[in-house]
Protein backbone atom coordinates (compact mmCIF):
# COMPACT_ATOMS: atom_id res chain seq x y z
CA UNK A 1 0.00 0.00 0.00
CA UNK A 2 1.40 3.83 -0.98
CA UNK A 3 -0.26 6.77 1.18
CA UNK A 4 1.37 9.77 -0.19
CA UNK A 5 -0.23 13.23 1.01
CA UNK A 6 -0.71 16.12 -1.46
CA UNK A 7 -0.09 19.19 0.29
CA UNK A 8 -1.18 23.33 -0.97
CA UNK A 9 0.56 25.13 1.15
CA UNK A 10 -1.37 28.54 0.41
CA UNK A 11 -4.93 26.95 1.12
CA UNK A 12 -3.33 24.61 3.77
CA UNK A 13 -5.25 22.19 2.52
CA UNK A 14 -4.25 18.21 1.84
CA UNK A 15 -5.41 15.49 -0.53
CA UNK A 16 -4.54 11.50 0.43
CA UNK A 17 -3.78 9.28 -2.80
CA UNK A 18 -4.01 5.58 -0.95
CA UNK A 19 -2.85 3.49 -3.94
CA UNK A 20 -2.40 -0.32 -4.49
CA UNK A 21 1.21 -0.83 -5.78
CA UNK A 22 0.04 -4.42 -6.99
CA UNK A 23 -2.66 -3.46 -9.33
CA UNK A 24 -0.77 -0.21 -9.53
CA UNK A 25 -4.28 1.44 -8.62
CA UNK A 26 -5.05 4.45 -6.56
CA UNK A 27 -8.11 6.50 -4.80
CA UNK A 28 -7.79 9.79 -4.59
CA UNK A 29 -9.43 11.75 -1.47
CA UNK A 30 -10.81 15.27 -1.32
CA UNK A 31 -8.94 16.60 -4.25
CA UNK A 32 -9.30 20.23 -6.03
CA UNK A 33 -10.12 21.71 -8.96
CA UNK A 34 -6.80 21.77 -10.80
CA UNK A 35 -6.23 18.47 -11.31
CA UNK A 36 -3.51 18.08 -13.03
CA UNK A 37 -0.72 18.20 -10.33
CA UNK A 38 -2.87 14.99 -9.04
CA UNK A 39 -2.51 13.21 -12.21
CA UNK A 40 1.39 14.51 -12.28
CA UNK A 41 2.12 13.00 -8.54
CA UNK A 42 0.47 9.63 -9.47
CA UNK A 43 2.20 9.07 -12.73
CA UNK A 44 5.50 9.87 -10.64
CA UNK A 45 4.70 7.03 -8.22
CA UNK A 46 3.36 4.26 -11.22
CA UNK A 47 0.02 4.57 -10.39
CA UNK A 48 -3.56 4.87 -11.91
CA UNK A 49 -6.39 6.94 -10.23
CA UNK A 50 -8.94 5.19 -11.18
CA UNK A 51 -11.03 6.52 -8.15
CA UNK A 52 -12.06 9.82 -6.03
CA UNK A 53 -13.56 10.11 -2.74
CA UNK A 54 -15.07 13.32 -1.37
CA UNK A 55 -15.26 13.53 2.89
CA UNK A 56 -17.83 15.94 2.62
CA UNK A 57 -18.91 18.94 0.38
CA UNK A 58 -16.16 21.40 1.22
CA UNK A 59 -16.40 25.23 1.86
CA UNK A 60 -13.03 26.82 1.26
CA UNK A 61 -12.10 25.66 -2.34
CA UNK A 62 -14.22 24.07 -5.48
CA UNK A 63 -13.89 20.57 -5.83
CA UNK A 64 -12.17 18.50 -8.58
CA UNK A 65 -14.04 15.30 -8.09
CA UNK A 66 -16.42 16.77 -11.02
CA UNK A 67 -13.22 17.46 -13.35
CA UNK A 68 -11.46 14.32 -12.69
CA UNK A 69 -15.23 12.70 -13.83
CA UNK A 70 -14.65 13.69 -17.05
CA UNK A 71 -10.89 14.04 -17.90
CA UNK A 72 -10.67 10.32 -16.63
CA UNK A 73 -12.28 7.25 -16.21
CA UNK A 74 -13.47 7.26 -12.56
CA UNK A 75 -15.38 6.24 -9.88
CA UNK A 76 -16.66 8.91 -8.20
CA UNK A 77 -17.42 8.01 -4.42
CA UNK A 78 -19.71 10.78 -2.32
CA UNK A 79 -21.43 10.45 1.11
CA UNK A 80 -24.99 9.86 0.70
CA UNK A 81 -25.13 10.90 4.41
CA UNK A 82 -26.92 13.73 5.79
CA UNK A 83 -29.91 15.79 5.73
CA UNK A 84 -32.03 16.52 2.20
CA UNK A 85 -30.84 20.39 1.84
CA UNK A 86 -26.76 19.34 2.33
CA UNK A 87 -26.61 16.40 0.05
CA UNK A 88 -25.18 16.38 -3.43
CA UNK A 89 -27.18 17.51 -6.47
CA UNK A 90 -24.72 17.72 -9.13
CA UNK A 91 -24.55 14.22 -10.35
CA UNK A 92 -27.85 14.13 -10.79
CA UNK A 93 -27.03 16.10 -14.04
CA UNK A 94 -24.14 14.31 -14.79
CA UNK A 95 -22.90 11.45 -16.74
CA UNK A 96 -20.28 10.53 -13.92
CA UNK A 97 -20.11 7.25 -12.32
CA UNK A 98 -20.88 8.49 -8.49
CA UNK A 99 -21.53 5.81 -6.36
CA UNK A 100 -23.06 7.66 -3.24
CA UNK A 101 -22.23 5.97 0.00
CA UNK A 102 -23.16 5.41 3.83
CA UNK A 103 -22.08 4.23 7.23
CA UNK A 104 -20.62 0.95 6.97
CA UNK A 105 -20.38 0.42 3.18
CA UNK A 106 -17.05 -1.14 2.03
CA UNK A 107 -15.33 -0.71 -1.58
CA UNK A 108 -12.03 -1.87 -2.63
CA UNK A 109 -8.81 -0.19 -4.96
CA UNK A 110 -6.58 -3.04 -5.79
CA UNK A 111 -5.95 -5.24 -2.77
CA UNK A 112 -6.69 -1.81 -0.09
CA UNK A 113 -9.99 -1.95 1.03
CA UNK A 114 -11.85 1.39 2.18
CA UNK A 115 -14.50 1.52 5.09
CA UNK A 116 -17.15 4.57 5.16
CA UNK A 117 -18.02 5.98 8.90
CA UNK A 118 -20.50 8.41 9.26
CA UNK A 119 -18.78 11.46 11.22
CA UNK A 120 -21.26 14.81 11.22
CA UNK A 121 -20.75 17.35 12.91
CA UNK A 122 -18.21 19.57 10.42
CA UNK A 123 -20.95 19.11 8.34
CA UNK A 124 -24.49 17.05 8.20
CA UNK A 125 -22.83 14.52 5.43
CA UNK A 126 -19.29 14.38 6.57
CA UNK A 127 -18.00 10.44 6.19
CA UNK A 128 -14.32 9.28 7.34
CA UNK A 129 -12.62 6.49 5.05
CA UNK A 130 -11.04 3.52 7.40
CA UNK A 131 -8.53 1.75 5.50
CA UNK A 132 -7.07 -1.57 5.21
CA UNK A 133 -4.99 -4.33 3.18
CA UNK A 134 -8.55 -6.28 2.30
CA UNK A 135 -6.69 -9.64 3.71
CA UNK A 136 -5.73 -8.22 7.20
CA UNK A 137 -8.40 -7.63 10.06
CA UNK A 138 -7.17 -4.60 11.18
CA UNK A 139 -7.32 -1.04 9.29
CA UNK A 140 -3.85 1.26 9.56
CA UNK A 141 -5.53 4.29 9.09
CA UNK A 142 -7.99 6.81 8.63
CA UNK A 143 -8.86 9.29 5.92
CA UNK A 144 -10.76 11.81 9.19
CA UNK A 145 -11.04 14.96 6.16
CA UNK A 146 -12.19 17.69 8.31
CA UNK A 147 -13.44 16.09 11.42
CA UNK A 148 -10.26 15.49 13.39
CA UNK A 149 -7.26 17.82 12.79
CA UNK A 150 -3.96 17.17 13.96
CA UNK A 151 -4.81 19.33 18.08
CA UNK A 152 -8.45 19.97 16.68
CA UNK A 153 -11.27 19.46 15.07
CA UNK A 154 -13.54 20.64 12.36
CA UNK A 155 -15.20 23.62 13.00
CA UNK A 156 -18.94 22.89 13.44
CA UNK A 157 -20.38 26.64 12.63
CA UNK A 158 -19.88 26.85 8.96
CA UNK A 159 -23.31 25.93 8.15
CA UNK A 160 -24.27 28.79 9.69
CA UNK A 161 -21.75 31.51 9.88
CA UNK A 162 -20.90 31.15 6.13
CA UNK A 163 -24.12 29.10 4.48
CA UNK A 164 -26.52 30.89 6.51
CA UNK A 165 -28.44 28.33 8.07
CA UNK A 166 -30.10 29.74 11.49
CA UNK A 167 -29.98 28.13 14.35
CA UNK A 168 -27.70 24.82 12.43
CA UNK A 169 -24.20 25.47 14.89
CA UNK A 170 -25.36 24.26 18.19
CA UNK A 171 -26.76 21.35 16.76
CA UNK A 172 -23.76 20.55 14.97
CA UNK A 173 -21.58 20.79 17.67
CA UNK A 174 -23.56 18.06 19.27
CA UNK A 175 -23.34 15.92 16.60
CA UNK A 176 -20.01 16.46 16.69
CA UNK A 177 -19.54 15.57 20.41
CA UNK A 178 -21.30 12.11 19.37
CA UNK A 179 -18.99 11.33 15.92
CA UNK A 180 -15.85 12.16 18.63
CA UNK A 181 -17.31 9.29 21.10
CA UNK A 182 -16.59 6.68 18.10
CA UNK A 183 -13.05 8.34 17.16
CA UNK A 184 -12.14 7.57 21.30
CA UNK A 185 -13.34 3.87 20.73
CA UNK A 186 -10.40 3.53 17.40
CA UNK A 187 -7.44 1.82 18.70
CA UNK A 188 -4.82 3.91 19.46
CA UNK A 189 -1.80 2.60 16.63
CA UNK A 190 -4.97 4.15 14.16
CA UNK A 191 -3.11 6.88 11.52
CA UNK A 192 -4.50 9.73 11.23
CA UNK A 193 -4.94 11.51 7.80
CA UNK A 194 -6.69 14.95 7.73
CA UNK A 195 -7.45 16.98 5.09
CA UNK A 196 -6.27 20.54 6.66
CA UNK A 197 -3.35 21.62 8.18
CA UNK A 198 -1.86 25.44 9.97
CA UNK A 199 -3.35 28.13 8.46
CA UNK A 200 -6.57 26.70 7.28
CA UNK A 201 -9.59 28.31 8.03
CA UNK A 202 -11.92 25.14 8.90
CA UNK A 203 -10.15 24.98 12.37
CA UNK A 204 -9.37 27.27 14.94
CA UNK A 205 -5.87 25.80 16.12
CA UNK A 206 -4.29 23.44 13.68
CA UNK A 207 -0.88 22.22 13.73
CA UNK A 208 1.46 22.09 10.95
CA UNK A 209 2.44 18.36 11.99
CA UNK A 210 1.07 16.66 8.94
CA UNK A 211 -0.59 13.84 10.42
CA UNK A 212 -1.16 11.86 13.97
CA UNK A 213 -2.48 8.77 15.38
CA UNK A 214 -5.55 8.22 17.34
CA UNK A 215 -3.92 7.56 20.62
CA UNK A 216 -1.90 10.79 20.20
CA UNK A 217 -4.79 12.66 19.62
CA UNK A 218 -6.62 11.36 22.47
CA UNK A 219 -3.56 12.71 24.63
CA UNK A 220 -3.35 16.16 23.18
CA UNK A 221 -6.17 17.47 21.24
CA UNK A 222 -7.74 19.83 23.65
CA UNK A 223 -11.21 19.38 22.56
CA UNK A 224 -11.63 15.89 22.85
CA UNK A 225 -10.16 16.18 26.37
CA UNK A 226 -13.54 17.84 26.69
CA UNK A 227 -15.73 14.43 25.39
CA UNK A 228 -17.92 13.35 27.83
CA UNK A 229 -19.32 17.00 28.92
CA UNK A 230 -21.45 18.33 26.06
CA UNK A 231 -22.19 21.08 27.42
CA UNK A 232 -18.17 22.33 27.41
CA UNK A 233 -17.49 20.65 24.56
CA UNK A 234 -19.81 22.89 22.37
CA UNK A 235 -19.12 25.89 24.40
CA UNK A 236 -15.02 25.44 23.51
CA UNK A 237 -15.84 23.94 19.69
CA UNK A 238 -18.33 27.24 18.81
CA UNK A 239 -16.05 29.98 20.94
CA UNK A 240 -13.45 31.75 18.77
CA UNK A 241 -13.80 30.51 15.60
CA UNK A 242 -12.06 32.77 12.91
CA UNK A 243 -14.76 34.44 10.95
CA UNK A 244 -14.75 32.50 7.45
CA UNK A 245 -13.92 34.57 4.10
CA UNK A 246 -16.56 35.79 1.99
CA UNK A 247 -16.36 32.73 -0.51
CA UNK A 248 -16.70 30.08 1.38
CA UNK A 249 -20.86 30.59 0.77
CA UNK A 250 -20.15 30.31 -2.26
CA UNK A 251 -18.14 27.21 -2.76
CA UNK A 252 -20.52 25.20 -0.05
CA UNK A 253 -23.02 26.25 -2.85
CA UNK A 254 -21.14 25.36 -5.91
CA UNK A 255 -19.93 21.97 -4.32
CA UNK A 256 -23.08 20.97 -3.80
CA UNK A 257 -24.92 21.88 -7.29
CA UNK A 258 -22.03 21.65 -9.62
CA UNK A 259 -18.70 23.15 -10.43
CA UNK A 260 -18.14 24.11 -13.67
CA UNK A 261 -15.71 22.25 -15.68
CA UNK A 262 -12.16 23.57 -16.62
CA UNK A 263 -10.71 21.24 -18.91
CA UNK A 264 -7.25 23.47 -18.16
CA UNK A 265 -6.02 26.56 -16.42
CA UNK A 266 -7.22 30.04 -18.17
CA UNK A 267 -4.82 30.78 -20.74
CA UNK A 268 -5.18 34.78 -19.98
CA UNK A 269 -3.71 37.47 -22.50
CA UNK A 270 -0.09 38.57 -21.76
CA UNK A 271 -0.09 42.85 -22.03
CA UNK A 272 3.11 44.52 -22.34
CA UNK A 273 2.53 47.71 -23.17
CA UNK A 274 1.30 50.41 -20.44
CA UNK A 275 -0.97 51.83 -22.11
CA UNK A 276 -2.95 49.29 -23.11
CA UNK A 277 -2.78 47.95 -20.18
CA UNK A 278 -4.24 51.05 -18.87
CA UNK A 279 -6.74 51.15 -21.38
CA UNK A 280 -7.69 47.36 -20.77
CA UNK A 281 -7.88 47.09 -16.82
CA UNK A 282 -10.25 50.22 -16.47
CA UNK A 283 -13.44 48.62 -16.98
CA UNK A 284 -11.86 44.66 -15.21
CA UNK A 285 -10.75 44.19 -11.72
CA UNK A 286 -7.16 44.07 -11.06
CA UNK A 287 -5.91 42.14 -8.51
CA UNK A 288 -2.00 43.46 -8.20
CA UNK A 289 0.18 40.77 -6.37
CA UNK A 290 3.42 42.66 -5.85
CA UNK A 291 5.11 43.42 -2.43
CA UNK A 292 2.63 46.39 -0.79
CA UNK A 293 5.78 48.77 -0.63
CA UNK A 294 5.24 48.85 -3.91
CA UNK A 295 1.77 48.40 -4.39
CA UNK A 296 1.15 51.78 -1.73
CA UNK A 297 3.13 53.93 -4.29
CA UNK A 298 1.46 53.24 -7.33
CA UNK A 299 -1.41 51.71 -8.65
CA UNK A 300 -4.14 51.46 -11.38
CA UNK A 301 -7.60 52.80 -9.83
CA UNK A 302 -10.18 50.16 -8.68
CA UNK A 303 -7.21 47.43 -7.79
CA UNK A 304 -7.33 45.02 -5.46
CA UNK A 305 -4.03 43.89 -3.70
CA UNK A 306 -4.07 40.13 -3.10
CA UNK A 307 0.09 38.43 -2.51
CA UNK A 308 -0.24 35.12 -5.06
CA UNK A 309 0.06 33.05 -1.57
CA UNK A 310 -1.72 31.92 1.16
CA UNK A 311 -3.51 35.32 1.55
CA UNK A 312 -4.74 35.15 -1.67
CA UNK A 313 -8.10 33.34 -0.88
CA UNK A 314 -8.58 35.47 2.05
CA UNK A 315 -7.89 38.66 0.64
CA UNK A 316 -9.15 38.40 -3.56
CA UNK A 317 -11.91 35.57 -1.97
CA UNK A 318 -13.31 38.33 0.65
CA UNK A 319 -13.00 41.51 -1.90
CA UNK A 320 -13.23 40.30 -5.33
CA UNK A 321 -16.96 38.52 -7.32
CA UNK A 322 -16.78 35.46 -9.38
CA UNK A 323 -18.19 37.00 -12.31
CA UNK A 324 -15.65 40.01 -12.28
CA UNK A 325 -13.22 40.00 -15.46
CA UNK A 326 -9.59 39.86 -13.83
CA UNK A 327 -6.36 41.25 -14.77
CA UNK A 328 -3.57 39.78 -12.73
CA UNK A 329 -0.53 42.31 -11.96
CA UNK A 330 2.30 39.25 -11.32
CA UNK A 331 5.75 38.54 -12.31
CA UNK A 332 5.64 35.37 -14.86
CA UNK A 333 6.88 33.04 -11.63
CA UNK A 334 4.22 33.68 -10.17
CA UNK A 335 1.61 33.46 -12.54
CA UNK A 336 0.87 29.61 -12.25
CA UNK A 337 0.66 29.95 -8.91
CA UNK A 338 -1.48 33.14 -8.83
CA UNK A 339 -3.32 31.13 -11.84
CA UNK A 340 -4.32 27.86 -9.40
CA UNK A 341 -5.05 30.19 -6.18
CA UNK A 342 -7.60 31.88 -8.34
CA UNK A 343 -9.41 29.03 -9.93
CA UNK A 344 -9.22 26.97 -6.50
CA UNK A 345 -11.71 29.72 -5.03
CA UNK A 346 -13.86 30.53 -8.68
CA UNK A 347 -12.44 33.33 -9.41
CA UNK A 348 -12.39 32.29 -13.34
CA UNK A 349 -12.56 34.66 -15.64
CA UNK A 350 -8.58 35.63 -15.27
CA UNK A 351 -8.72 37.62 -18.96
CA UNK A 352 -5.04 39.08 -18.92
CA UNK A 353 -1.88 39.48 -16.77
CA UNK A 354 1.14 41.92 -16.74
CA UNK A 355 4.29 41.73 -15.38
CA UNK A 356 4.99 44.41 -12.51
CA UNK A 357 7.70 46.22 -14.78
CA UNK A 358 5.32 47.10 -17.42
CA UNK A 359 2.48 49.18 -14.39
CA UNK A 360 5.31 51.05 -12.93
CA UNK A 361 5.38 52.72 -16.46
CA UNK A 362 1.88 53.93 -16.33
CA UNK A 363 2.15 57.96 -15.60
CA UNK A 364 -0.19 59.04 -12.74
CA UNK A 365 -0.96 55.79 -10.81
CA UNK A 366 -3.27 56.42 -7.55
CA UNK A 367 -1.02 56.06 -4.38
CA UNK A 368 -2.57 54.93 -0.83
CA UNK A 369 -1.89 56.91 2.30
CA UNK A 370 -0.20 55.20 4.90
CA UNK A 371 0.82 56.50 9.03
CA UNK A 372 2.63 55.39 11.50
CA UNK A 373 1.24 54.92 15.12
CA UNK A 374 2.89 58.21 15.92
CA UNK A 375 0.82 59.86 13.78
CA UNK A 376 -1.94 58.39 14.42
CA UNK A 377 -1.52 59.50 18.13
CA UNK A 378 -0.94 63.11 16.91
CA UNK A 379 -4.57 63.25 15.02
CA UNK A 380 -7.41 64.38 17.60
CA UNK A 381 -10.51 61.90 17.47
CA UNK A 382 -9.17 59.83 14.46
CA UNK A 383 -11.86 57.56 12.64
CA UNK A 384 -10.60 54.40 13.42
CA UNK A 385 -11.56 50.67 11.87
CA UNK A 386 -9.93 47.78 13.10
CA UNK A 387 -10.63 44.63 10.79
CA UNK A 388 -8.64 42.01 12.88
CA UNK A 389 -10.93 39.04 13.98
CA UNK A 390 -13.37 39.55 16.77
CA UNK A 391 -11.05 37.70 19.26
CA UNK A 392 -8.43 40.09 18.70
CA UNK A 393 -10.43 43.25 18.44
CA UNK A 394 -11.65 42.42 22.10
CA UNK A 395 -8.04 41.57 23.74
CA UNK A 396 -7.23 44.75 22.68
CA UNK A 397 -8.23 47.63 20.63
CA UNK A 398 -7.35 51.37 19.72
CA UNK A 399 -8.93 53.81 21.35
CA UNK A 400 -12.00 54.36 20.08
CA UNK A 401 -11.87 51.87 16.89
CA UNK A 402 -14.74 50.18 15.29
CA UNK A 403 -14.40 46.18 13.89
CA UNK A 404 -15.19 44.65 10.89
CA UNK A 405 -13.81 42.52 10.60
CA UNK A 406 -12.34 42.24 6.72
CA UNK A 407 -12.66 38.37 5.52
CA UNK A 408 -16.61 40.04 6.26
CA UNK A 409 -15.88 43.36 5.36
CA UNK A 410 -18.03 43.43 1.80
CA UNK A 411 -21.43 42.27 3.47
CA UNK A 412 -20.79 44.68 6.34
CA UNK A 413 -20.53 47.98 4.29
CA UNK A 414 -23.25 49.57 5.69
CA UNK A 415 -21.79 49.51 9.41
CA UNK A 416 -18.81 52.03 7.93
CA UNK A 417 -19.79 55.62 7.41
CA UNK A 418 -18.49 56.69 4.50
CA UNK A 419 -18.45 60.41 5.30
CA UNK A 420 -15.55 59.98 7.37
CA UNK A 421 -11.94 59.68 6.78
CA UNK A 422 -10.96 55.93 8.15
CA UNK A 423 -7.53 54.84 9.66
CA UNK A 424 -7.57 51.23 8.94
CA UNK A 425 -5.70 48.65 11.32
CA UNK A 426 -5.04 44.98 11.79
CA UNK A 427 -2.12 43.43 13.66
CA UNK A 428 0.73 44.24 11.63
CA UNK A 429 -0.66 46.22 8.79
CA UNK A 430 -1.27 43.43 5.82
CA UNK A 431 -4.71 42.79 6.72
CA UNK A 432 -5.70 46.51 6.49
CA UNK A 433 -3.70 47.28 3.50
CA UNK A 434 -5.59 44.77 1.38
CA UNK A 435 -8.85 46.28 3.21
CA UNK A 436 -8.22 49.84 2.48
CA UNK A 437 -7.94 48.92 -1.62
CA UNK A 438 -11.13 47.25 -1.16
CA UNK A 439 -12.64 50.56 0.66
CA UNK A 440 -10.70 52.77 -1.83
CA UNK A 441 -12.72 50.72 -4.99
CA UNK A 442 -15.96 51.17 -2.99
CA UNK A 443 -15.19 55.28 -3.01
CA UNK A 444 -14.36 55.46 1.09
CA UNK A 445 -11.06 57.55 1.94
CA UNK A 446 -8.71 55.46 3.52
CA UNK A 447 -5.76 55.65 5.07
CA UNK A 448 -3.63 52.07 6.37
CA UNK A 449 -1.90 52.08 9.37
CA UNK A 450 1.55 50.75 8.89
CA UNK A 451 2.34 48.30 11.78
CA UNK A 452 -0.84 47.72 12.77
CA UNK A 453 -2.33 47.52 16.76
CA UNK A 454 0.97 45.31 17.20
CA UNK A 455 2.88 48.70 16.26
CA UNK A 456 0.59 50.89 18.41
CA UNK A 457 0.25 49.15 21.40
CA UNK A 458 4.58 49.35 21.60
CA UNK A 459 4.63 53.02 21.69
CA UNK A 460 1.25 53.19 24.09
CA UNK A 461 3.90 50.72 25.94
CA UNK A 462 7.27 52.65 25.56
CA UNK A 463 5.33 56.40 26.78
CA UNK A 464 3.97 54.31 30.19
CA UNK A 465 7.50 53.04 30.71
CA UNK A 466 8.85 56.40 30.33
CA UNK A 467 6.77 58.06 32.53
Amino acid sequence: MLVQRIYDDDLAHAAWMIGCQSTRTALLIDPARDICRYLQVAKDAGLQITAVAETHIHADFLSGTAEFSIATDVVCYLSGCGDSDWQYRWPADSDANVQLVKDGDTFNIGSVSFTVVHTPGHTPEHICFMVKDKDEDDPIGIATGDFVFVGDLGRPDLLETAAGVEGAMEVSAKQLHSSCQWFLAMDDSLQVWPAHGAGSSCGKALSAVPQSTVGCEKRTSPPLQLVGDEDAFVEYMLAGQPEPPRYFARMKRMNRDGVPLLGSLPSPKRIDDPQELASFASSRTVIDTRPWSEVRNGFLSGTIWSPPNSSFHRFAGSFVDAGDEIVLIVSKDQLDRALRNSIRIGLDRIVAWSEPSVIKQIPDLETMSEINSSELVSRKNADVLDVRRLVEFEDGAIDGAINVVHTRLMDNLCDIDKSKSWVVNCYGGGRSAATCMALRREGFDVTNLAGGYKGWKSLQDSCIQSQ
